[in-house]
């Protein structure tokens, strides 16, 4: 399987301190869109307050209530309806809008509102702002290769890669996240020879800016991998594989999923090419240092 990542992410699950939190947090965020509301009603200059309060309740809900955060993002935009407001005021409401669907399984949705939030980023025509909607249209990108849409997905893997490769430069972890996704989405498209080349050059810049044992140094090698074996280079395949497996092995405490799931890949990969004694080899290492753990 081949391991791709967005570079912009939703909110991730809290423990009992910090769901308190977040609803006193909540509590807040109401009380401020109350005495928003009256603001805004009485003047219309008010509109951006009224909008960012709606924002940070939505943040705060997306923790427990998936419902209540679309709602509430969705009433954010809704005000504006018909409005001039300053350029940018909905733009992290469409990015979290977004993203909220794109990580519930929701990727149709999504494509809109990443769309929109590119283009408010890129209008306030800041550095920072070009980064974040380059970082946006990866993760639109990732959408579109989800839908089928493998065009409208390289144009964007390109755009952010083009944006995040000046500012950056070409050694850095961004960048190499971009060259993966890529070689993700040519080895869903069917063009195994432009998804080896940039998984080699995701693995050469992680390898010289994480060090030859760090798991995501081992990701690369096993996504080399799988494009080498729709290549037919079996042999080379089975290098990376046991590059991966050999890194992964060494931290199993924190890697055993990893480990796992790229010796899986390595095991269909052997019964596949008629070598069914070295898959039992491989089989076999897995049951065994798993069994430990």
């Amino acid at each position: 399987m081949i391991a791709t990542a967005p570079l912009l992410t939703g909110g991730g699950r809290s423990g009992d301190s910090e769901l308190i939190a977040m609803l006193d947090s909540l509590e807040t965020a109401f009380s401020a869109i109350a005495r928003a509301r009256e603001a805004a009603a009485a003047d219309p200059e008010a509109l951006p307050a009224l909008i960012q309060a709606l924002q940070l309740a939505g943040d705060v809900q997306r923790e427990t209530d998936i419902a209540a955060a679309e709602s509430t993002y969705r009433e954010a935009i809704a005000v504006v309806a018909g409005r001039e407001l300053p350029t940018g005021t909905l733009a992290n409401v469409r990015m979290n809008l977004a993203t909220l669907f794109d990580f519930n399984g929701r990727a149709e949705e999504a494509t809109s509102f990443y769309e929109q939030a590119i283009t408010d980023f890129e209008a306030l025509g800041t550095k920072e702002c070009y980064e974040v909607a380059a970082q946006l249209r990866n993760n639109l990108a990732m959408s579109y290769k989800d839908l089928g849409k493998h065009a409208l997905a390289e144009q964007h893997y390109l755009r952010a890669l083009e944006t995040l490769e000046a500012q950056h430069g070409r050694n850095s972890e961004t960048v190499a996240t971009l060259f993966n996704n890529l070689g993700g989405l040519y080895c869903v498209a069917g063009f195994p020879d432009q998804a080896k080349e940039m998984f080699i050059d995701a693995l050469e810049i992680r390898s010289k800016l994480l060090g030859d044992d760090h798991r995501d140094t081992a990701q690369a090698h096993s996504n080399l991998a799988a494009a080498c074996h729709e290549l037919r280079d079996h042999a080379a395949a089975k290098q990376h594989f046991e590059t991966a497996l050999s890194i992964l092995e060494g931290q199993i405490q924190g890697e055993r999923r990893s480990f796992e799931a790229t010796s899986q890949d390595y095991i269909a990969m052997l019964e596949l090419t008629g070598d069914p004694a070295a898959a039992d080899v491989v089989r076999r290492r897995l049951e065994k240092k798993l069994g430990g753990v």
